[in-house]
């Protein structure tokens, strides 16, 4: 079965000293993506992160460049393989020819230093998709109150997106750039729910009423997101999956078990257009039992295993997404 993943962080990790010291690469590599086991996964698309932790690098600009920069290289090194695909209408294209389909994405809009010529150079790039934040405030918007030391949590209720904020996220609709929430506060969700027209994404979220960590969405949020038109990807992150996995070292186990639980709930809350997959691969940690693309399968097994029909399971590992990216990309 084909599946399009909204989110990975695969890329950053090919850029780190360590993993360029072993020479790592995009068709071949020790973390928990790769062409070849995408291939046997039977890819459609993969979105690929151009992520950035602000605390690390001083000049996010410069860093975002150098990880596109390895996006290109390795695209064009392994063309027989995969395109980057710009349009819905480019996935389809190289489904027919037999290729799978690369996304650009940015996480962390801090990225454009507030520039919204730097977006737009980011758009020209082949950058589709964008979360306004990461972990920490930007000049864009807040995220959720998330203590990377200690585990704690805290909805931001108050602070949602700043007047540059507002300009992105209308030049993103403009552009038909898709406006993704993953890492946005709650405050500043309900700013996106309030200041657009069009469908947007969590691309990497789950159900917080499943499992209470702020990263995941509310119904309440479920409900307009999916009133939308959009979709949110079911994260593989322990964290993200059950409560029983908060704080736990090395990130305690994910569990199909649990994807299948927040989609049942999500489809109860939203229906089950507004739910996709996203992975987080190669950003998450702990014992996976989905541990790379090749055995997405085990999903779609314990979906059908719960009751989920074959119409249902070709709508969340591919149909949802490329409805959205049908609307928006253009």
């Amino acid at each position: 079965m084909k599946y399009i993943d909204m989110h990975c962080d695969t890329i950053p990790r090919l850029c780190l000293p360590e993993t360029e010291e072993r020479g790592e690469t995009l068709r071949r590599n020790s973390g928990h993506l790769d062409l070849e086991r995408m291939k046997q996964g039977n890819a459609m698309t993969q979105c690929f992160a151009v992520y950035t932790n602000l605390k690390c690098q001083p000049d996010p600009y410069a860093y975002a460049r150098k990880v596109l920069a390895r996006f290109k290289k390795e695209i064009k090194e392994n063309s027989s393989m995969i395109s980057q695909a710009l349009t819905a209408e480019d996935m389809m294209r190289n489904d027919r020819e037999g290729k799978m389909s690369a996304l650009l994405t940015i996480e962390e809009g801090a990225v454009c230093q507030g520039s919204l010529e730097r977006l737009r150079e980011f758009y020209r790039e082949g950058v589709r998709m964008m979360t306004l934040t990461w972990n920490y405030p930007n000049d864009l918007a807040w995220p959720n109150r998330i203590n990377l030391q200690t585990g704690e949590t805290e909805p931001e209720t108050e602070h949602g997106l700043t007047e540059t904020g507002l300009a992105f996220i209308a030049e993103m609709e403009h552009l038909g750039m898709i406006i993704d929430v993953s890492h946005l506060g709650d405050a500043g969700f309900w700013d996106i729910v309030k200041h657009t027209r069009k469908p947007f994404v969590a691309s990497h979220s789950n159900a917080r009423s499943e499992a209470s960590h702020v990263r995941n969405l509310t119904d309440e949020m479920i409900r307009a997101l999916a009133e939308r038109g959009g979709v949110m990807g079911i994260n593989f992150c322990g964290a993200f999956l059950s409560d029983s996995n908060r704080n736990m070292k090395g990130g305690g186990v994910s569990r199909t078990a649990d994807m299948v639980r927040h989609m049942k709930h999500i489809r109860q809350v939203g229906g089950i257009e507004c739910i996709g997959l996203g992975s987080d691969f190669d950003g998450i940690s702990g014992e996976l039992e989905v541990d790379s693309p090749a055995v997405f399968s085990r999903i779609a097994d314990e979906m059908s295993r719960q009751g989920f029909t074959g119409s249902e399971i070709d709508a969340v590992f591919y149909r949802n997404v490329l409805r959205v990216f049908t609307e928006i990309l253009h």
